[in-house]
């Protein structure tokens, strides 16, 4: 009888704790974190709160009066950051350990280092551009690139990156876009830039997708100008949210809102988006559900500081809902202007508390809570591992894209009765492409295309366009667009393009055998490029945006070695 009554008291008690519904443990990460947050908050004067929304530039390569300055800003206003410009490395995480020695809080470091910390400093690796990642089939490529160069910035001390540029590049003209963008397609961009995310924020850096709500369809610069998206309320939720919509199920840590004139979202007229109560409180954070850090772009840039004075647009930003106010054109001011406004009653301090916690906890996420100066021994080397390298390889392999090649043209090989022979052109080196090129077959070089009828005399021609600077995507000029033309018409060519597709859009295809993308005019897109013509390498990349009717996003085939 006593066994059969303690079987029913086990089932019973199964039973009832089946059917309790039990509270949420909070971990004790989650207990630390919001110990060190409380008692960093309590322990501020109303400046020093006030002084964490503000991240302000550094440079690494400038005279000592600029770092005097800087260590001057942080004891005077406790600012919660810095955001880093052209440098180096080493002076970077020596003017790091510097700044961070004096402040009383420690500072969130960000960098722009979209493909890597290149963008910004010398003796760094620089990964491929993001139209180029764009082009791959492969997305754990993507997140491998993320890792890497998660795994650099982390060691430099650079806890945010603001990257992924999540923009859908649709329009062809975009003069400050373009090649950041992955692609024209809202699905390959999501899927592009939850792989990269995952990857950097994997190395405990934080991502901040930009440039929120959409920056892809714009044919103006905002560093310049405030730029109008004259898109539907419809159309803007549907393609350029997209990709927010899906990060924001996957942890991703900030989003940059930029300074764009959408009168579909913004009905005051003039208001830049990042200055909008409606687009960063009710839309970004209240309809998409946005937790996480809100940052302005740049207040200097004109798309914004033309709005209002300096100071005033630090605190209309702020009113906003933004969390940090990237390099307002005056902190000082900035600053005085939102604690008058709290002093003011205008903020709360359930307001200044919401972003200045938020900014805390992230500090203590990415481990600001237990700081340890950046080692400057062997630097350089782990920037520039051999690791890196080898997957710059991979991405390029598998990211150049043929998009044609009547009657197999290629691969071409040596046959001892044809002639080849290589016209370069653009303002590019081509030294990688035609050193490779050589190690595999004959090729007679031209350069002075007075003498264009001298290539009659051969077999197959291959001409390669090289840009000096691959981010630009203006077209080729009328005198190369003719040139290419003109040498199509009478031989058999292939064109390779070490350039953004979007250079091709005004070249007619019609007498040309064979097309490659190289999208870049790197040393190892050269190399590359070279082996997949002479059939060392499979083609296999698609376009990741269109050229034209006949070359759409997605286009590419295969050229097998």
């Amino acid at each position: 009888m006593k066994k059969i009554t303690s079987v029913i008291v086990i089932l019973l008690t199964i039973l009832i704790s089946c059917n309790k519904k039990e509270m949420p443990k909070k971990t004790s990460e989650n207990t630390d974190q919001k110990k060190w947050v409380d008692s960093i908050y309590n322990s501020m004067t109303l400046k020093e709160k006030v002084g964490q929304l503000f991240m302000i530039a550094a440079y690494s390569n400038k005279d000592k009066k600029h770092t005097d300055s800087i260590q001057k800003i942080i004891k005077e206003y406790g600012v919660g950051g810095l955001v880093f410009f052209q440098g180096g490395p080493v002076r970077q995480a020596k003017q790091t350990n510097l700044y961070q020695s004096v402040s009383k809080v420690p500072l969130f470091i960000a960098m722009d280092a979209e493909w890597g910390l290149n963008m910004r400093l010398d003796s760094t690796t620089r990964f491929p551009y993001n139209m180029t990642l764009g082009a791959l089939s492969n997305n754990s490529l993507v997140k491998k690139v993320g890792e890497k160069i998660g795994e650099h910035s982390n060691r430099l001390g650079v806890h945010i990156n603001f990257a992924p540029v999540v923009d859908i590049n649709t329009n062809s003209k975009n003069p400050i876009i373009g090649v950041r963008s992955f692609a024209e397609d809202k699905y390959n961009v999501a899927a592009k830039a939850l792989a990269f995310t995952e990857g950097m924020q994997s190395k405990n850096v934080l991502a901040s997708a930009k440039h929120f709500p959409g920056h892809g369809d714009t044919d103006k610069d905002s560093h310049k100008t405030l730029p109008t998206v004259s898109l539907s309320k419809e159309r803007i939720d549907s393609v350029e949210m997209y990709p927010y919509k899906q990060l924001f199920k996957n942890n991703m840590a900030g989003v940059m809102v930029a300074h764009l004139n959408v009168p579909s979202l913004e009905k005051e007229e003039g208001v830049p988006s990042s200055l909008s109560n409606h687009i960063v409180t009710d839309v970004l954070k209240g309809q998409l559900g946005f937790k996480g850090l809100v940052f302005t772009d740049a207040l200097n840039m004109k798309g914004a500081a033309n709005y209002k004075e300096k100071g005033e647009i630090d605190l209309v930003a702020f009113k906003a809902g933004n969390d940090i106010l990237l390099m307002g054109e005056n902190v000082s001011k900035g600053i005085n202007k939102i604690i008058e406004a709290f002093n003011k009653k205008e903020i709360t301090e359930e307001r200044l508390a919401h972003s200045v916690k938020k900014i805390l906890a992230a500090k203590f996420k990415v481990h600001l809570n237990n700081y340890k100066p950046i080692e400057i021994s062997n630097l350089i080397n782990d920037l520039n591992d051999n690791e890196s390298k080898s997957l710059n390889e991979e991405v390029f392999t598998n990211a150049i894209t043929a998009l044609k090649n009547e009657n197999d043209f290629l691969p071409i090989k040596n046959e001892e009765d044809k002639k080849i022979a290589i016209v370069t052109l653009g303002d590019g080196d081509s030294s990688s492409f035609l050193k490779t090129l050589k190690s595999e077959i004959k090729v007679d070089e031209f350069s002075n295309l007075k003498e264009v009828h001298k290539l009659n005399n051969y077999d197959k021609i291959i001409i390669s366009y090289h840009r000096l600077n691959s981010r630009i995507t203006a077209k080729i000029s009328t005198d190369d667009k003719i040139k290419i033309e003109e040498i199509a018409k009478n031989n058999k060519v292939v064109l390779d393009v070490f350039a953004s597709q979007y250079t091709l859009e005004n070249l007619s295809f019609k007498n040309i055998e064979a097309v490659i993308i190289s999208y870049e005019n790197s040393e190892i897109a050269q190399k590359i490029s070279a082996e997949i013509i002479t059939g060392n390498k499979n083609s296999k990349g698609k376009l990741s945006a269109s050229i034209n009717d006949e070359f759409k996003s997605g286009s590419g085939i295969e050229i097998l070695k």
